[in-house]
């Protein structure tokens, strides 16, 4: 007899909501979205002085009841295990340059592409999803031999070369003046519900608190040790690095741009629940599926916001908010109803009124745009074509959107 997966659950968990949340049919209805009010990023504050101190408010909110905190800074030292030798790719125009790091234990293999000859350039840092060996088909990038998600025996292969590539538009990049510094996600901890026991968190004798990092939080605080790496080299000038990400990695980057206010702008792909998407909506993917299916991405604390996202001192928008006054793109696509479209819209333009007392325009858009018309101001928004990716249309607009405001002056 086969057993049903939610009862599976139950019986693994002891937690009778599991099944609740896996087997509830997601919403999308705008008319069956429940009514609610959202909170206020600008409560209290009446001009930008105050903003900081209400910008820290909200961001102890988000970690304490959402992402958790950061344990400790003893584990923030990164040493340069291997500095990488140079080789050029892409007919001359770039040269590829492969440092490792060490991190709390952890090798950090960084995928570096410049534009050739660089010096003080301006560069997009992001995660990839399945090692680095999956971004550019080259056979000098070694396979990760770190756990990898949805693949046999969740190992990689050679069959994965350059799978990838057709969402990093590397050569746009390059072409425009950037350079792309990407790593696998993995290497700083295992997308798996494993307890906490292996990645970074290995370092730890004990399973985080309930206000304390999850995967999510743990994810972020890796780029910023990146971060810190960019800024010792001569190439890429670590004041102009922006931080993008897509899916669960789009929720990352507005969480490492809220919390490192060293980047200088952050780029949120399809992030949905959890990222741009408001919460309260309960459109698509919810916070109790959220919770449910992916338990280790926060922390235990967001468990008791289960359909109960009311109750939530904050909203997405805020969170979105906490980048002001720094440029923060979010994109949609308008087949990727699972991650709430409008409220991803909605996010970036309830967030606007707090860019707006800082002196910055904020979303032009006094409403959703039109699929493949974007808006961008301080804050940039589009919904395009297609699905859950990250495509060349998404990429001429970050591309465009960071030549605006991290090319500018030069």
């Amino acid at each position: 007899m086969r057993i049903p997966s939610s009862l599976i659950v139950v019986l693994a968990m002891g937690i009778a909501s599991v099944a609740v949340a896996q087997d509830a049919k997601p919403n999308y209805d705008e008319s069956k979205i429940p009514a609610y009010t959202l909170p206020n990023p600008l409560a209290g504050v009446e001009s930008a002085v105050q903003w900081p101190a209400r910008r820290e408010q909200i961001l102890a909110q988000f970690a304490t009841e959402m992402f958790g905190k950061v344990p400790t800074d003893k584990l923030n030292a990164i040493s340069v295990k291997d500095a990488g030798a140079r080789k050029p790719v892409l007919g001359g125009k770039a040269t590829m340059w492969q440092p490792v790091i060490t991190l709390a234990g952890r090798d950090l293999h960084l995928l570096v592409l410049l534009p050739k000859e660089s010096r003080n350039v301006p560069a997009f840092l992001a995660y990839n999803f399945h090692g680095n060996h999956t971004v550019l088909d080259d056979l000098d990038i070694p396979l990760t031999k770190n756990w990898v998600r949805s693949k046999p025996e969740n190992r990689a292969s050679d069959e994965d070369r350059g799978s990838a590539a057709s969402r990093w538009a590397v050569e746009k990049i390059i072409d425009n003046g950037f350079a792309l510094v990407t790593l696998y996600y993995g290497d700083v901890d295992p997308d798996v519900d494993d307890g906490f026991e292996n990645g970074v968190h290995a370092a730890f004798p004990n399973k985080p608190a309930s206000d304390q990092w999850g995967s999510i939080a743990t994810w972020a605080w890796g780029l910023s040790r990146v971060l810190d790496f960019l800024g010792t080299t001569s190439e890429i000038d670590a004041t102009r690095v922006a931080v993008m990400g897509h899916s669960r990695l789009g929720k990352t980057s507005l969480w490492a741009g809220a919390n490192d206010p060293r980047f200088a702008l952050a780029i949120s792909n399809n992030s949905g629940c959890g990222g741009a998407a408001i919460s309260r909506r309960r459109i698509g993917e919810s916070v109790a599926r959220i919770n449910t299916v992916f338990p280790h991405w926060f922390c235990d604390n967001f468990v008791k916001y289960n359909d109960n996202e009311s109750q939530l001192p904050f909203d997405q928008h805020m969170l979105v908010a906490l980048m002001a006054p720094r440029p923060v793109y979010v994109a949609s696509a308008v087949e990727d109803t699972w991650a709430d479209p409008r409220g991803e819209f909605l996010a970036a333009k309830h967030a606007t009124p707090v860019y707006e007392l800082l002196g910055r325009e904020g979303l032009p858009a006094a409403k959703m745009p039109p699929v493949d018309e974007p808006s961008q101001g301080s804050i940039g928004y589009h919904v395009r074509s297609g699905g859950h990716s990250v495509t060349d249309f998404d990429w001429t607009q970050y591309i465009k959107f960071a030549k605006q405001h991290l090319m500018e002056n030069e």
